[in-house]
């Protein structure tokens, strides 16, 4: 059996190893969870697997650097991330009001990050140790590694490592850039010679610096200026997002040029699974326990994650510029290894709560052709209809649910990630949904139709409305069948590019009509690098060069959210001003139809 302890967030815990030097110090914006679904945890497994010696800075106190120079300096590098999701989205809603919690912190305590969490530290490690390389990642990095619109400040910012001051960034999973940058690293090598390195991007005086095939987008100054450049700049940079034929891209800022290698080949169902099954405690850092722990765990802990990438590939999503768009996954017998782990916590009690990824039901490449060419420019696997080539088979999947669900001391193996409803209706065999319902539903079941206006829809990168109601009834149909009382629980996002007030209100006739209220309704969050964030900035969808209609003030995003939740007392008001604005007068009042009664004291 593998030893098994946390790695060193102290002083005090490497001299208790017998440490008295180390290699890389990881720097984290979330708290020191050591389990496979925080991203730090796992970079740092990875290089402590390699040999190396790792230990864990979380959540540093950033208006100095004493908490960077407390540990000592690291022989070769300060690796930088933000946490697990962008620091602005963490600690920010889309109506740009603080959170009042942070599920990523100790008891959920807000305010333990900096805004823009990559920069302050880069700036902070760079400040402790002068002369170290600082290598920033993860997803902020990912997301903000070309100039980008940065919806808190509105308006276009620098490639993020020009603000950092970092010698390298690495973007997507990172594991196998990040391992090759420690070898050359701890053979002597310096961080300028570092260019050739799949994954990353880093900043150079000219072109010639390159070391890939290359193509270059608008410049910062130039996409700052013209919306048109910056949704050309941003669909080139979509489009070389491919590990097999994507080139690098380089952006021009001032008298330098941003240099972002092609993406790391995703990693091998082998290296998948070597790197999901490293010692993790699966636990947050025993030093949180008297501040209440650390939440996010919760979700977590009795799941697996068998796949990586999504080529569902929604406009608002940011999977698709991070992890790609190529699947890849885990071996039946790693996650059934890891499930008998699970089994032995003392906590377990008998069900896996997910077994899951981005996209659940995605196990395989979306067709045999992009393993040797790639993933088709300009083109969806999904929408807006399925390519002819796409191989939607749940065969594996299913086998996989059955192989867990036979371990002993599992009652119950579930699937909580959201599903693509649309690829699961392809499905020709025609055993997976049955059983999904049967036996994998813990009450609930996620999916996320989003709208159902289809030029919305369009927009989103979703499929047809006709192809969830197609779902819809055959999971009804499926519930019946079992004598199963099991929900849908939709996921909707309001005033995304291209919905206007009278799709909103159509929206909401149609939950009305279908007997549909929404728990989980998100207005539209322009979060960095996204197709969708690069409409609601330019006004031009990218794919198309076309405009769209984009609902910016905070009266009409008020009035399209209030919509899609009318039932409730407090959006009472906002829906009849929003059905007024409509001109749809004809849905306030006592009939069938009608979504809210008139103002007793005001009349209609």
């Amino acid at each position: 059996m593998k030893f098994k302890d946390f790695l060193p967030v102290s002083r005090e815990e490497m001299v208790a190893r017998g440490w008295y030097y180390y290699d890389f110090l990881v720097v984290t914006g979330d708290a020191y969870v050591d389990h496979p679904s925080f991203g730090a945890a796992v970079i740092a497994r990875v290089l402590e697997a390699d040999g190396f010696r790792v230990a864990v800075l979380a959540q540093p106190k950033w208006t100095d650097a004493s908490d960077f120079t407390a540990m000592g300096r690291p022989r070769y590098a300060i690796l930088v991330g933000a946490g697990n999701l962008d620091s602005m989205v963490a600690k920010y809603t889309a109506a740009k009001k603080t959170r009042s919690e942070d599920f990523y912190s100790p008891g959920k305590k807000a305010g333990l990050r900096p805004d823009r969490a990559s920069i302050t530290y880069s700036v902070r490690a760079r400040e402790a140790f002068p002369d170290l390389p600082v290598v920033v990642g993860g997803l902020e990095a990912s997301l903000r590694r070309f100039a980008h619109y940065d919806y808190w400040d509105d308006k276009v910012r620098r490639p993020i490592i020009f603000d950092c001051k970092a010698d390298l960034l690495t973007y997507g999973m990172g594991e196998t850039a990040t391992r090759e940058i420690a070898r050359r690293l701890s053979k002597g090598e310096s961080v300028t010679e570092l260019t050739d390195i799949r994954g990353t991007a880093f900043i150079a005086h000219g072109a010639d610096a390159a070391r890939f095939p290359l193509v270059e987008c608008a410049s910062f100054e130039r996409v700052t200026e013209d919306n048109r450049a910056y949704a050309e700049a941003n669909m080139t940079q979509y489009d070389e997002h491919d590990p097999v034929r994507g080139r690098a891209v380089i952006q021009a800022v001032g008298d330098r040029v941003l240099i972002v290698n092609p993406p790391a080949m995703p990693l091998t169902t082998e290296e998948f699974d070597r790197v999901s099954e490293f010692p993790y405690m699966r636990e947050p850092h025993p030093s949180y326990a008297e501040m209440g722990g650390v939440p996010a765990i919760e979700e977590v802990k009795f799941s697996v994650i068998h796949n990586r990438g999504c080529f569902g590939a929604c406009n608002f999503c940011s999977l698709a510029f991070h992890q790609g768009r190529m699947v890849t996954a885990r071996s039946h017998a790693s996650l059934v290894r890891e499930v008998e782990e699970l089994t032995q916590l003392p906590d377990f009690k008998g069900y896996i709560h997910d077994v899951g990824g981005p996209t659940a039901n995605f196990r395989r490449p979306s067709c045999q052709k992009q393993l040797k060419d790639g993933l088709c420019v300009g083109k969806n696997c999904l929408t807006p209809e399925p390519c002819g080539n796409l191989d939607a088979d749940h065969t594996d999947y299913l086998l996989l649910l059955r192989k867990l669900a036979a371990v002993p001391g599992v009652k119950k193996v579930f699937v909580r990630s959201g599903i693509r409803f649309d690829y699961l209706m392809l499905d020709k065999n025609g055993e997976f949904f049955p059983e999904l319902v049967k036996n994998h539903i813990s009450g609930q079941l996620k999916v996320a139709p989003e709208h159902c206006i289809d030029s919305v829809l369009d927009y989103m990168g979703k499929p047809p409305n006709a192809v969830y109601n197609r779902f819809m009834d055959k999971y009804v149909k499926l519930n019946e069948r079992y004598g199963k009382q099991q929900f849908l629980v939709p996921y909707l996002i309001s005033s995304h590019p291209g919905s206007t007030l009278t799709d909103a209100v159509a929206l909401a006739e149609y939950l009305h009509k279908t007997g549909r209220q929404p728990e989980q309704v998100q207005d539209f969050y322009p979060t960095p690098g996204t197709l969708s964030t690069c409409m609601y900035h330019t006004g031009i969808d990218p794919r198309t060069m076309e405009s769209v209609y984009v609902p910016k003030t905070p009266r009409e995003k008020s009035h399209q959210r209030a919509l899609l939740q009318w039932r409730r007392p407090e959006k009472r008001r906002l829906v009849i001003e929003a059905l007024k604005a409509a001109g749809r007068d004809d849905l306030i009042g006592f009939g069938k139809r009608c979504l809210v009664r008139p103002d007793k004291n005001r009349g209609r």
